[in-house]
């Protein structure tokens, strides 16, 4: 079903009432009810998290990304009958979601992404429109004005001079304006509320996303620092890409459906693959030392806490051992009792977001 961005009265673009919500692609399970909504926007996906009756949270996604391609009543027909969720606007049609990487894959080349490195695109002019219509593909309107949805935010990147204030603020407004009544949460502090229950959410919570990794250390619920830095999946798939001389989102593909780290390389992908996520996780260690070691809000731990690694970078096979490994030549002020991984990585920040959202409520 398409869909048009019109012109608003102060001379910006916005997305015309779309029916991308009633899509086959993006159909809600008949279990969810009304009630508070935990939102991750990152990177690679737009992730909804939802109580349902009588079970765990419910999660649905769309991958985060756009292709464009010329418009025509021909094509239009087409992609309806496939369901395939696009927008018209400027003379193309703009595939969101997760046909998106299909497309890309089929004409071996790259998906376009509204996120870049974990906030907003500056390069994207049409970003904004993606990211509504993509939202509105995973919620229906609030059956009532105010309905609470906790959406997720990076912290603020110690490697760039980027601000995390635009980003969340025109989240929120699109949010608001569809009547929701929101508020933001930081990435890593949602992993902790989503897996730390236990240890009285204390600890470290990691998302290794697409564009960034977050951290965040929470003492008692409380959030003791966070931050982020500016390198995560798309950096590895970027730079792997990059040198066997292949598209980033094929080495993205490949990434996700074969890939270990447990195992001797079979080919150049797998051994780029390698070297690039031992520097990321060996930076992603020294950035936590670094501002553990200038942060003057250190709290004195009277016991050893854990780590929680998550996102879609988390996910390859030997992550957590190879983030053990650095680890321990790595001096900390404080002690740490082990690395697990989230019970569920890919959807862990927008579970954190949820129990944000119900807290709030409550």
């Amino acid at each position: 079903m398409s869909d048009s961005v019109e012109n608003d009265k102060t001379g910006g673009n916005k997305l015309s009432e779309t029916k991308l919500a009633e899509h086959k692609t993006a159909e809600k399970p008949k279990e969810y009810e009304t009630g508070p909504i935990g939102l991750d926007i990152g990177t690679t996906n737009i992730v909804v998290a939802r109580n349902r009756a009588g079970g765990s949270p419910a999660t649905m996604k769309q991958l985060n990304a756009f292709f464009a391609i010329p418009k025509s009543k021909l094509t239009a027909k087409i992609l309806s009958q496939n369901d395939i969720m696009y927008f018209a606007r400027n003379g193309q049609f703009y595939i969101i979601g997760n046909s998106a990487e299909e497309f890309a894959n089929t004409f071996n080349t790259e998906t376009r992404r509204p996120i870049e490195s974990g906030l907003i695109s500056p390069r994207e002019d049409d970003g904004l429109n993606v990211i509504q219509a993509l939202i509105k593909s995973l919620l229906q309107p609030p059956k009532k004005q105010g309905e609470p949805v906790c959406f997720s935010i990076p912290g603020e990147p110690i490697d760039g001079n980027s601000s995390v204030l635009y980003h969340e603020s025109i989240i929120k407004r699109a949010l608001d304006t569809m009547g929701y009544s929101s508020i933001s949460i930081n990435e890593g502090f949602a992993v902790v509320l989503s897996e730390l229950s236990g240890e009285n959410y204390t600890g470290l919570g990691v998302s290794m996303g697409g564009g960034m990794c977050n951290v965040c250390l929470s003492y008692l619920s409380v959030p003791v620092f966070s931050f982020s830095i500016r390198k995560g999946g798309d950096y590895i798939d970027s730079m792997v890409g990059k040198t066997v001389g292949e598209p980033a989102t094929l080495i993205k593909t490949i990434k996700e459906k074969e890939f270990s780290l447990l195992r001797e390389p079979a080919n150049k992908i797998e051994t780029s693959l390698q070297i690039y996520y031992k520097e990321l996780i060996t930076y992603l260690v020294h950035s936590i030392q670094q501002v553990m070691a200038s942060s003057d809000r250190m709290p004195r731990l009277g016991k050893p806490v854990p780590i929680v690694l998550s996102g879609g970078t988390a996910t390859s096979a030997g992550v957590k051992e190879l983030f053990e490994k650095s680890l321990k030549g790595t001096r900390l002020p404080i002690q740490i009792s082990g690395v697990k991984v989230a019970s569920d990585p890919l959807n862990t920040t927008a579970r954190g977001a949820l129990a944000m959202a119900v807290s709030e409520e409550n």
